[in-house]
């Protein structure tokens, strides 16, 4: 019986674990199959579960745009299936009106724009509008719609669909790869540690990327805004809050909420929505997002056992973890120990 574990309880620790246990279940019902997530943090305590959930490939070093589009799409798919479904509510996913800005001379969502509904490029009068009271001006914007998938509520949406299907958790943080593989009696691991996989790996390409949030109160807020230059600042609303941004600190491993990054998501987003003064202020939050030169998905062979790597998935954690899940089915379907299991 294959015996498989994943490390990792973030979004695409649980995604890859779904999508291993269902394939199983309904495509090879005579293979009895094992899944195990072992993690020390689960929903609501992952570094995701702060985050706003938007769609969009963010942060990704030099990952492969190819690779990229179709893990994305994969997603953005799976989001539209259950934004169809009853379970819209329940997984917190809502379909959503986007601005995309940039200062830049390339226009924004070059690669991925067929992917979501109805993007069109602002006209010069449209953008003259978000550049009133500006220095450094935008030169491009995009607008078009596509999903939030609020991940402390797709999480547990997630686990609940794994649990129910016969996967099973264990509360562990795993310190030692060699250790774990050769004292566990599973035959394959998944690891999708995230930023924990510098230490657990010693990948010394992996760095944090601090991100600074704020919660409002704003539902009279629908449309996201995102200003994609270097210091720039977005408004994505969510279910039930709004999420104002935010920070892209390289390097910076500060889990503290800092009152000057505060003081500039504010001072920032007001400037794109003046009302935001007058909102009631939820709580901020400070996660460090995974990043690194390039996404690492690829499987090796290590003490004996199958070992497939799932991370480095910087700002796009919920944007790439259905499409990465694939990939991670896809290896260990080919893997040559998986047919000797």
């Amino acid at each position: 019986m294959p015996n498989i574990a994943i490390i990792g309880a973030g979004v695409n620790g649980v995604s890859s674990a779904i999508k291993i246990l269902e394939h199983y279940r309904f495509n090879e019902p005579n293979t009895p199959i094992q899944v195990t997530i072992h993690s020390d943090e689960f929903t609501p305590n992952t570094t995701g579960d702060g985050s706003a959930g938007l769609w969009g490939p963010y942060l990704l070093g030099g990952t492969d745009e190819a690779k990229v589009y179709k893990w994305s799409k994969s997603m953005h798919d799976f989001l539209e299936k259950i934004w169809l479904s009853e379970d819209a509510g329940e997984a917190g996913v809502c379909l959503i009106p986007c601005v995309r800005l940039s200062t830049t001379e390339s226009s924004v969502g070059d690669f991925w724009r067929d992917i979501v509904y109805g993007s069109n490029d602002l006209t010069p009068k449209q953008l003259q509008r978000y550049n009133e009271g500006r220095t450094v001006k935008f030169t491009s914007g995009l607008s078009f719609v596509t999903y939030t998938s609020e991940p402390v509520k797709l999480l547990p949406f997630l686990m609940k669909r794994f649990l129910r299907n016969g996967g099973k958790i264990v509360r562990q943080k795993v310190t030692d790869l060699d250790n774990f593989i050769l004292s566990s009696p599973y035959d394959v691991i998944v690891n999708c540690t995230g930023l924990g996989s510098r230490e657990l790996l010693d990948d010394q390409q992996m760095y944090a990327v601090r991100g600074q949030v704020s919660r409002i109160k704003a539902n009279w807020i629908y449309t996201a805004i995102l200003d994609e230059s270097d210091d720039g600042n977005y408004i994505i609303p969510n279910c039930e809050t709004v999420v104002l941004g935010g920070t892209h600190q390289v390097k910076d491993y500060n889990v503290n909420v800092s009152p000057s990054d505060k003081s500039f998501i504010l001072e920032g987003c007001r400037r794109f929505v003046p009302g935001i003064e007058y909102a009631q202020h939820l709580k901020d939050w400070v996660g460090l997002r995974p990043g690194r030169g390039e996404l690492r998905l690829e499987a090796e062979k290590r003490g004996g056992k199958v070992v497939i790597h799932n991370y480095g998935h910087g700002g796009s954690g919920v944007t790439l973890c259905w499409g990465c899940a694939d990939d991670v089915l896809q290896l260990l379907l080919q893997s040559k120990s998986v047919s000797k299991l």
